[in-house]
């Protein structure tokens, strides 16, 4: 018998009522149920751990969102936990803030890849927008990070993702910004709610997709997928504080489009 399906029966059989001689049978289809429902997580000890995914329900009893998306790595493990929840989603990458360009052109090709390319999501590739950021981030350039000028960008991406719901018929909006630990997730949860309520209809989903395992599996899915690591959060500024730093360091500086997730050392 398949070495997988011993250990699928050894930890979960009875309480999925799947019968053991049927699933032998049917090797393809066990694969593609053991992936949807129980995702594998590894852990310190590196043994694998299976773990059964919650099922995801949108506010209101919609089952229609749009998902803002900064980058592959930060929503891979939030697309996948959507497909498993069976929630109609589409992606919109609106993010003027990365920069240079070169930067910009991989974080969205790889956020293409991801989502449409691989799992068929539709993919909405809003205007780059860089020279409207930099007019709005005029006098907040030595800003810290999670400062007043995150706070600028955050609304004005979902300003945009609030605009295109509202055109578009999505009644839910939500973003994968607030996955990465980096982020300060009141202050994105602060701007998705204030963006939306320009709106009637329209809701902010501020699901913490922290929880339940989802940060570790971000970094299992981009491990999988060789997601390009970018090394800073997107703008120049984010840019200029981190090389600074690794200068005080002793460490190099950012290479841009080098560094990509499953290479030797590559953490988050």
């Amino acid at each position: 018998m398949h070495s997988g399906l011993n250990e699928f029966r050894s930890y979960k059989l009875e309480s999925l009522s799947l019968d053991a001689a049927w699933l032998k049978q049917q090797t393809g289809q066990f694969a593609l149920l053991f992936r949807l429902l129980l995702p594998m997580r590894r852990i310190s000890s590196g043994r694998s751990v299976m773990t059964q995914r919650q099922k995801l329900v949108l506010p209101g009893g919609h089952n229609k969102l749009l998902l803002h998306s900064c980058c592959a790595p930060c929503s891979g493990e939030v697309m996948e936990a959507l497909i498993a929840s069976e929630i109609d989603f589409s992606i919109y990458f609106y993010n003027p803030n990365i920069h240079p360009q070169r930067e910009y052109a991989l974080r969205k090709d790889e956020n293409i890849r991801f989502a449409e390319q691989q799992h068929g999501i539709p993919f909405i590739d809003a205007d780059y927008g860089l020279d409207n950021w930099f007019a709005r981030a005029q006098g907040m350039e030595d800003e810290p990070e999670r400062g007043k000028r995150c706070t600028m960008c955050f609304d004005m991406r979902f300003e945009r993702s609030a605009l295109y719901a509202h055109e578009h018929g999505f009644p839910v909006i939500s973003s994968s910004l607030g996955i990465s630990r980096w982020k300060d997730m009141q202050q994105i949860n602060d701007c998705g709610a204030r963006a939306a309520a320009h709106y009637p209809g329209i809701t902010y989903w501020d699901y913490d997709w922290r929880k339940q395992g989802g940060s570790a599996r971000m970094i299992e899915i981009s491990k999988r997928e060789n997601f390009y690591q970018q090394e800073y959060c997107g703008c120049v500024y984010s840019l200029r504080d981190s090389n600074r730093w690794r200068k005080e360091q002793g460490r190099e500086r950012i290479k841009i489009c080098d560094k990509f997730y499953g290479q030797p050392e590559a953490q988050e």
